[in-house]
């Protein structure tokens, strides 16, 4: 299963300043490795964005992203980062199982390309170390390294991404479009109720991929996308499983209220997020 989760550009418009805007980003980077998000893509919302918009936004979360033993070196001193101090560890999962002793996959940093086919990657360990690295690898660039052991240290570079997830910056409709973008779902007050049925049907496709999107404060996915709530309530396609479902508004093949009994006039984005993610990823 693929999971790819989009977040407006205005996420953080109702935060009272930078360090406010700052933990809010991190709980959703928190969200996004909790339920095991492949992808957190953030979209464009720029009428919604007040003083903190998408550059900033993208920013803070591709360095929650960014593995602790690699921020200092990947990211420097940014205006953006200020308050960076205050974001929750986000404590990817890294053992993979895949031998009896345990093996990690880990996020490394290219800082010197050798004339042999070898690179030196700092990876977190100790010291950076050298490896053998497919052609084409540049300084700088971003690695994915498989740790078998740490003394000796036994490592190699591997195909794929590290634990985590990977933040992009990307329209709706190229995000919603893709390839391996699964059931499309809108989350909304204004969508179907997820109800313990339509919750089933859901759980038997939890193989399956699945892209799920949510709106920010005050700003539901309605008004982002110039949606009338009217067409949104009005979508009521079958959800019996079946392979193909009639697209709704924007795009998206179901529009579902995940907090039923809402309690509280807003929904924050992160919120939405565990509450939401803590359903759909349900298997049978």
């Amino acid at each position: 299963m693929t999971l790819s989760v989009l977040v407006p550009s205005s996420l953080v418009r109702e935060a009272e300043d930078k360090r406010e805007a700052t933990r809010k980003l991190g709980y959703v980077a928190r969200a996004a490795t909790v339920f095991r998000a492949d992808r957190l893509c953030v979209f464009p919302d720029r009428e919604g964005e007040g003083r903190w918009g998408g550059g900033f936004v993208d920013t803070v979360l591709r360095y929650a992203a960014t593995p602790p033993y690699l921020r200092k070196e990947a990211w420097g001193v940014r205006d953006e980062l200020e308050y960076v101090g205050v974001l929750p560890p986000l404590r990817a999962l890294t053992e993979t199982g895949s031998d009896p002793e345990g093996s990690e996959l880990r996020q490394g940093i290219v800082t010197e390309v050798g004339p042999d086919g070898r690179v030196r990657v700092n990876c977190g360990l100790q010291h950076p170390i050298s490896l053998f690295a497919p052609d084409g690898v540049e300084v700088g660039e971003r690695v994915t390294i498989r740790v078998s052991s740490r003394e000796p240290v036994r490592a190699r570079i591997v195909d794929g991404d590290p634990p985590g997830f990977v933040v992009e910056r990307v329209d709706l409709p190229e995000a919603l479009g893709r390839e391996g973008a699964g059931v499309r779902i809108a989350t909304s007050r204004h969508g179907q109720e997820l109800s313990v049925s339509r919750l089933a049907t859901l759980a038997g496709r939890a193989d399956r991929d699945m892209t799920v999107a949510f709106g920010s404060p005050e700003r539901g996915l309605p008004e982002i996308l110039d949606v009338s709530v009217e067409d949104v309530t009005a979508h009521r396609p079958r959800w019996d499983g079946a392979e193909n479902v009639e697209p709704g508004p924007a795009g998206f093949d179901l529009w579902l209220n995940t907090i039923p009994r809402q309690g509280s006039g807003v929904v924050r984005t992160e919120e939405a997020m565990f509450a939401s993610l803590a359903s759909l990823t349900l298997t049978e």
